[in-house]
């Protein structure tokens, strides 16, 4: 509360004030456009600007959440936490999860303009190239292969210098990045001891935690300095990069916010003898339902579980289960739902004696108000930065035996079985100390939910089973990434400054004790995806083709991470610009496009 106050009235001192954008309207649109674009998220305003480069065509992205003009939360990096359970979230939950005690735990996605890129915590990482020669392999399609995505990858980045202008030298490699994209990239500036602390460790402890330059470059295995989409000093997201001034100007562009989608409407395509899926039934605010045509395409942009929510609600899904919600089946693609992968999240922190942790901030008012006042007025200070300061990709060792009955879930054998994500303070507030954290994630887990419905109610919350940890496997490589976290503060250089970990479990904890402290702490780090998972031409399983049209039916495209039919080895927006770029050349050729 206290925070809230002295943020309002620095704001009102310093005369912060945002334009709002032509983008924001709540009025009803014309009837009729060449594409309607269903969620003004990462992807969706990618095929926008992409689309409406040629001046001849005419474009409507309908997006459920508000502007994201003067949302403080989302345009200062270091509050991006603050965000979830707000009116920028959509404030989705899990079901009981058995990996997790069948605890039910929060699930924030995006619902704002810029959907998730306007609230993630900022990180950009590409993958391997494993990952994307994986779907190019599955898919049969050669251009999802990693040498023929690195120019979505150039056009959509825009690396920048950080906000203290540092040098740069050692901690990225130029040459596998773009600076005339769209989307800002940078580094964090340098503001403690923590991050070299961090890489000195990683020459101590070489052969396990070997020093990475670029985890950007294709090749991601070791520790690294992160990437994030921060420009300079602010969020760089979708919104404020593929519909900043003056592309949110072009008459043929049009954007309608607080709009949210029920449901897409098939009617016969004569020469095709197929469903076209052209019209889309939406509402504004809590009004009364109306509908708007595409006279060439739907592009649904709405999300790992916004997009198999609307497909289930028109109809195009699993029969039997769509009739026992009554839902007339429309179109029979049982693997709309199916297929959720997502990466669990533990926290884990250590009180350390370094005094120059984030820690003092959550529990100091006025050195909460210094920090804005200092980002306010010269741009620098602690709230450039996100909250992450390095990460870890990491596989198990060769002779470890948790894959032995299963395949391994990585792409190959230069990806990640696990991440580690360092931070210069507590995971939450504590009363008084400093710590560290060295969080752990499954990377390339072998767990897979759905998302279902529960209803014919097309504006009810759908049912989120991510099966976070319902393997055995993803708890035995969780257990395996925490006993590693302990062995990186091995490392000589934290002698002195680790004094312990804040939960109750050590080096020497046998492993049912390291489960049960899991299984009552993990969480998500909330990257779901391949919810409309796409496959070869022709396969019997699967929701879209490689060129993202939906199987069996006309005029409706995906384009958003629920295509991905396995999770990409890292977290997930740089793929997902990716798949914006992609999806917009294929758009373009189809129809002969500028």
């Amino acid at each position: 509360m206290a925070h809230s106050f002295v943020l309002g009235i620095l704001m009102l001192a310093l005369g912060i004030q945002y334009s709002r954008a032509s983008q924001e309207r709540d009025g009803r649109p014309q009837k009729t456009y060449d594409f309607v674009i269903i969620g003004g998220g990462t992807a969706g305003n990618t095929i926008a600007n992409r689309l409406t480069e040629d001046p001849t065509i005419n474009v409507l992205v309908l997006e459920a959440g508000g502007t994201n003009e003067g949302v403080i939360n989302s345009i200062i990096p270091n509050f991006c936490p603050r965000l979830i359970g707000t009116s920028a979230d959509w404030n989705f939950t899990t079901t009981g999860q058995v990996g997790l005690s069948n605890r039910s735990i929060e699930y924030p996605r995006g619902h704002i303009l810029g959907g998730s890129s306007s609230t993630n915590f900022l990180v950009y990482t590409r993958g391997t190239s494993e990952d994307y020669d994986r779907y190019a392999s599955v898919t049969n399609d050669p251009t999802w292969s990693w040498v023929n995505v690195q120019k979505f990858f150039a056009r959509n980045e825009r690396f920048t210098h950080s906000a203290d202008h540092h040098n740069l030298s050692g901690q990225y490699d130029p040459n596998v990045h773009s600076t005339s994209g769209m989307t800002a990239v940078s580094l964090a500036s340098l503001s403690s001891s923590f991050g070299p602390r961090v890489i000195q460790a990683t020459s101590q402890l070489s052969n396990e935690f070997p020093f990475r330059l670029d985890m950007n470059s294709g090749s991601h295995l070791g520790v690294g300095w992160v990437q994030s989409t921060i420009d300079v000093n602010k969020r760089s997201s979708s919104a404020t990069s593929y519909l900043a001034n003056p592309f949110n100007k072009r008459p043929n562009l049009h954007v309608q916010l607080n709009s949210q989608v029920s449901r897409v409407l098939g009617s016969s395509d004569s020469p095709s003898h197929q469903q076209a899926f052209r019209t889309v039934e939406f509402r504004v605010g809590s009004g009364s339902l109306q509908t708007v045509l595409a006279t060439k395409e739907v592009i649904l942009s709405a999300g790992s579980i916004g997009t198999p929510t609307i497909l289930l609600n028109s109809g195009i899904g699993d029969p039997n289960e769509l009739s026992k919600i009554n839902i007339k089946p429309v179109v029979n693609l049982p693997s709309v739902g199916k297929n959720l992968t997502d990466q669990p999240l533990l926290v884990n922190s250590w009180k350390v004696t370094a005094t120059d942790t984030n820690d003092e901030v959550a529990r100091n008012v006025t050195l909460a108000a210094q920090q804005l006042l200092e980002w306010q007025t010269s741009g620098t200070g602690p709230l450039v930065n996100g909250i992450v300061d390095l990460l870890g990709w990491l596989r198990l060792p060769t002779n470890n035996t948790i894959f032995q009955d299963v395949s391994d879930p990585a792409a190959g054998p230069n990806t990640a079985h696990y991440e580690l994500v360092f931070q210069n303070a507590a995971g939450g507030p504590e009363p008084s100390g400093n710590f560290m954290s060295i969080n752990t994630i499954v990377a390339s887990p072998t767990s897979r939910g759905s998302v279902s419905l529960s209803s014919a109610d097309p504006f009810k919350k759908p049912i989120i089973d991510p099966a976070l940890l319902a393997s055995d496997e993803d708890m035995k490589v969780m257990i395996f990434a925490l006993r590693q976290a302990f062995q990186f503060l091995t490392a000589p250089v934290w002698k002195n400054i680790v004094v312990g970990p804040i939960f109750n479990l050590t080096a020497k904890s046998t492993d049912e004790q390291f489960m049960s402290y899991i299984r009552q702490h993990t969480g998500t780090v909330f990257h779901p995806v391949g919810t409309a998972a796409m496959s070869a031409k022709n396969s019997h399983y699967g929701v879209v083709d490689p060129d993202l049209r939906v199987k069996g039916v006309t005029g409706l495209r995906i384009a958003d991470a629920s295509i991905f039919p396995f999770i990409p080895t890292a977290h997930p927006q740089a793929a997902v610009y990716v798949v914006g770029e992609k999806a917009s050349d294929m758009i373009k050729s189809t129809w002969n496009l500028k």
